[in-house]
């Protein structure tokens, strides 16, 4: 009599599921190199830039109280908003495009999150040992040795939180002075708010969130297909070669045996970050970290089975149709790139560290003064953008005979103010040609030629005849 298993289903009220903490395994290979090379770029030059100098100041620091962002030998003013803007743009272009070419590269290399991650899950194992190690301590009774490597875990935790909200902060107050203030507990508060907020963030992050943060709060995850299309390469299982999967011995033919190349051995879903299981096919949760191929490819070296069981490919290239690496979005998004990008350091490098405005009078369009003369009143506002004080010589034409009236008789302006210059500018009516003509107002450097700058205004007049 043979017996019939039956498996009920259990279905829960409650609207979430319960949080089951993933344990990553640690894996090695070419793409954890690639990970761990990241984690040393990028957070290496995160904690490492603050504390160069360059040329007297702090290299990268954006003194807001001041209104002076230094980058190297870049300094820049509220008034160069424009360039943060087009590195805005340049960055979510870049994102489009490399996400089209090899889809969600920036989530498993770049991303803070998974890079700060990748450093508290390696402390975590140098504390707590292996996955399996990690698992049982979890599920063990409360004991000594349990509370001391959670305490050294999350002091460890802690202390590089608070190091990475201290190191956040030096990027806007100068990190010298900001370590004196912290060693001698003289710390503004504001200061004292953002470097516990951002360590506070992190710690929570990277420590206790991690998965969750990419499964259910980070937006990329849910609108990334719409940059995807069946060229894009996205990491994949081979479910052809793989099915039907099962355990067997070291060598075996799977030919032979009626099996397919996957073992069944599970290490693909261990080593996932977010705990999901590449071989059910593309999930929004896959962050691209390729951890599995790196695993797998190990277990096919130890099987004598041929690699890539799971690779990068694209949707086309698992069904036999040919991969198209050049295609329209490619295209388009990369001479974006590059146009802006071009454009960007065209105008850094013809950048003039003086800004002129022109504001005319608009109480009234002119008058007449005694001596017949036609007049409009205007206030020059002169941005000195350089690190040091100038005097300008202002020169305007674009009408014969201009009579320039101003009270001011030096145009210096100290480094970083804006200064309001008021002029009168009079013209003989037999010089106006019609009722509103241009003007050229040239400011420059009496030191410096190279600093000057040309702007348009219109002279009204009284209707010509």
């Amino acid at each position: 009599m043979s017996q019939r298993k039956v498996t009920e289903e259990v279905v829960s009220d409650e609207p979430f599921a319960k949080h089951e903490k993933v344990y990553p395994r640690a894996v090695t290979g070419l793409f954890a190199t690639y990970r761990v090379l990241g984690v040393f770029v990028l957070l290496g030059g995160y904690y490492l830039v603050p504390w160069l100098q360059w040329d007297g100041h702090q290299a990268v620091l954006f003194d807001l109280p001041a209104r002076k962002f230094y980058i190297f030998s870049l300094t820049f003013w509220p008034q160069d908003f424009i360039y943060l803007a087009a590195l805005l743009i340049i960055a979510a272009l870049a994102l489009f495009f490399f996400t089209a070419l090899a889809g969600r590269l920036w989530c498993g290399y770049a991303c803070p999150q998974t890079v700060w991650t990748e450093l508290f899950l390696w402390i975590e194992r140098k504390v707590e040992g292996s996955r399996n190690q990690q698992i049982k301590l979890d599920k063990s009774s409360l004991s000594k040795n349990k509370v001391m490597r959670k305490a050294i875990k999350h002091g460890l935790w802690l202390l590089l939180s608070l190091w990475t909200g201290f190191t956040f902060v030096g990027y806007f107050t100068p990190i010298l002075e900001l370590g004196v203030s912290f060693i001698n507990f003289t710390l503004g508060p504001w200061e004292t708010f953002w470097v516990f907020f951002y360590g506070f963030a992190t710690y929570g992050n990277a420590g206790w969130m991690r998965e969750q943060v990419c499964i259910y709060m980070c937006p990329y995850a849910r609108f990334q297909s719409a940059m995807f299309d069946n060229d894009t390469l996205v990491i994949s299982y081979d479910e052809k070669r793989g099915e039907p999967r099962g355990s067997r011995k070291k060598n075996t033919d799977p030919n032979s045996s009626g099996l397919g190349a996957c073992v069944d051995c599970t290490l693909c879903v261990q080593v996932c970050p977010t705990g999901i299981d590449i071989r059910k096919g593309m999930q929004y949760q896959c962050i691209g970290c390729a951890a599995c191929i790196d695993v797998c490819n190990q277990v096919m070296d130890k099987m004598g089975y041929e690699k890539n069981l799971v690779q990068y490919t694209t949707l086309n290239q698992i069904d036999g149709i040919k991969t198209k690496i050049l295609r329209p979005r490619i295209i388009i998004y990369f001479l974006l790139l590059v146009g802006i990008t071009s454009a960007l350091i065209y105008s850094m490098v013809l950048r003039v560290p003086l800004e002129l405005d022109i504001i005319r009078d608009r109480n009234a369009l002119y008058r007449e003064t005694n001596e017949g003369l036609i007049e409009n009143i205007y206030t020059l506002k002169v941005i000195n953008m350089d690190l040091v004080s100038h005097e300008y010589k202002l020169t305007i034409t674009g009408i014969d005979k201009i009579k320039v009236i101003s009270k001011v008789p030096r145009i210096t302006v100290r480094s970083g103010e804006v200064f309001d210059l008021p002029i009168s500018i009079q013209v003989d009516p037999i010089h106006l040609k019609k009722m509103s003509q241009s003007l050229n107002f040239d400011l420059i450097s009496t030191t410096n030629p190279d600093i000057h700058v040309e702007e348009k205004g219109r002279f009204i007049g009284p209707l010509v005849r």
